[in-house]
């Protein structure tokens, strides 16, 4: 049914959780899995004068996260015997990178986490999974954290 699972992932708890749905969806399927970690180049976009000593420093820490992250997941898919490419993009919008990325690779199923903000908290810090919900042209599974 489902061929190729694209899983972006943010190496947060909720995202091992997609990551061990998708493990068993692989499995039943026999599906191939992209694992995706995005990267926005730009969140501090008119902080000031600091910004491109700040950019720096923040963009090497976060390529080590997501490095970091992507090891993680792809020991975990291989361990389950589930074949797995990982790859890591920056993009200016986190919803973007994974659903152009989903496009490009011929994914026909995004399985992602969700932290279950609401309120406030949603508002200030947005919802990744709700704009790829919004976005995407494929099905979209969403775990809850």
């Amino acid at each position: 049914m489902f061929k190729h699972l694209l899983v972006p992932i943010d190496g947060s708890p909720t995202s091992q959780l997609a990551v061990d749905k998708a493990i068993g969806l692989a499995q039943a399927f026999s599906s191939a899995v992209s694992v995706l970690y995005v990267i926005d180049p730009y969140p501090f976009t008119g902080v000031g004068a600091d910004f491109a000593y700040g950019q720096t420093q923040y963009l090497g820490a976060a390529r080590a996260e997501a490095n970091e992250a992507l090891a993680q997941a792809r020991k975990a898919f291989e361990a389950a015997g589930v074949r797995v490419s990982a790859s890591l993009v920056e993009a200016h919008a986190v919803w973007r990178g994974i659903t152009e990325a989903a496009e490009a690779g011929g994914a026909d199923l995004i399985v992602m986490g969700s932290h279950g903000r609401s309120g406030i908290e949603k508002l200030v810090l947005g919802s990744v999974a709700q704009r790829v919900l919004s976005h995407a042209h494929l099905p979209v599974l969403v775990v809850r954290g």
